[in-house]
């Protein structure tokens, strides 16, 4: 039988070097090859396929098993082991008479690369089936998650251990449009262009700092805090009121302020609990602090806050399936936070 002059010996790892392919299969091959590299050299991760046979012997506990499971030699197995050894420089198992046991190091890959692949498997499902993501992102600032929506998730991850939240933490209101975002909280008067929203609760505002500040200046009242150091935020939304409003409101008329200003409130709170100021509270966010004691009310200036916090989403977009558990758990939460008191007594509107 002639030889195919258009044939070359073959290259590819594991052919017999007498053999013979079609150029077309050695293109094919070599632009694979590259692929994976760029992909490794992207990520700087060991081979990918390496990866999958460490994570299948690692959760067989046997190389012997993990051949099974993926079609190959147990053989072929060691090899891709030994291989990500060799790149990470560590061992990853510990070979005795009995089998198989991961080192520290690999028990350190193991999970993490077991968790990605489990997600990754349920991402795929989703997509294969047309089913709904169970992925949900939800835009907020930084001071309302840090202080109203992270500690109380807890209780939503308990009831829902398989909804993958995704929280998108902006002070600037405008980067809540990017399109994978379903739900929003936002502070303000309720309306937005192109956005449905519900009124989660209201608020009061009033001046807190530290428990020594207060002790510092017992005894000064509303007209005085125009003499103290006051703490500003430089708030991106025109509805948060400042202190020239807050004073306003209070019946005093302030000319220059003294104090400090700062580009989030989160900072600003940590600035008031080191005695450096007063500071302006948001009831429904500073609320735990002042029952925890690292923040105290000075004079009894309390005024309600002109806008409210709303829940709203893309008014031409269905809201998926995921977004709407999110959606019905927020709503309960605020139901309980609509409950406590006014900080000025009574009950807070519905």
């Amino acid at each position: 039988m002639r030889a195919n002059p258009s044939a070359r010996p073959c290259l590819i790892e594991g052919c017999d070097a007498s053999a013979t392919v079609p150029d077309e299969s050695h293109r094919f091959y070599f632009r694979q090859r590259r692929e994976a590299i760029l992909v490794r050299r992207y990520y700087d991760l060991p081979s990918l396929s390496a990866l999958a046979v460490f994570e299948a012997a690692a959760r067989h506990s046997s190389f012997k098993l993990a051949a099974q499971e993926l079609n190959v030699t147990p053989g072929a197995v060691s090899r891709q082991i030994k291989s990500v050894e060799m790149e990470l420089g560590a061992p990853l198992f510990l070979r005795n008479g009995k089998g198989v046991v991961l080192t520290g190091a690999g028990e350190e890959l193991f999970h993490v690369l077991a968790s990605g692949f489990s997600r990754a498997s349920e991402v795929i499902r989703s997509i294969k089936e047309g089913e709904a993501s169970n992925i949900v992102a939800i835009a907020c600032s930084d001071v309302f998650a840090t202080m109203w929506l992270i500690p109380r998730m807890p209780d939503f991850w308990a009831r829902h251990p398989r909804v993958f939240v995704d929280h998108v933490i902006w002070e600037n209101a405008r980067n809540y449009r990017r399109s994978d975002v379903e739900l929003r909280v936002r502070y303000g008067l309720g309306s937005w262009a192109d956005e449905t929203a519900e009124l989660l609760f209201d608020d009061w505002i009033y001046p807190v700092c530290s428990p020594d500040f207060a002790r510092q200046h017992e005894g000064a009242g509303i007209a005085d805090l125009v003499d103290l150091p006051l703490l500003s935020v430089e708030w991106v939304e025109p509805d948060w009121l400042g202190w020239d409003e807050i004073l306003l409101r209070g019946g005093v008329r302030a000319g220059a302020l003294r104090g400090r200003r700062f580009g989030k409130f989160s900072i600003a709170l940590q600035a008031a609990m080191a005695d450096q100021g007063l500071v302006i509270g948001w009831h429904r966010l500073v609320g735990p602090l002042i029952e925890q004691g690292a923040l105290v009310r000075f004079t009894d200036l309390v005024i309600p806050a002109p806008g409210g916090y709303y829940l709203t989403r893309n008014s031409t977009r269905k809201l998926s399936d995921t977004a709407m558990v999110m959606r019905d758990w927020i709503r309960e939460q605020a139901r309980q936070v609509r409950e406590t008191p006014c900080p000025g007594g009574g009950r807070p509107p519905a």
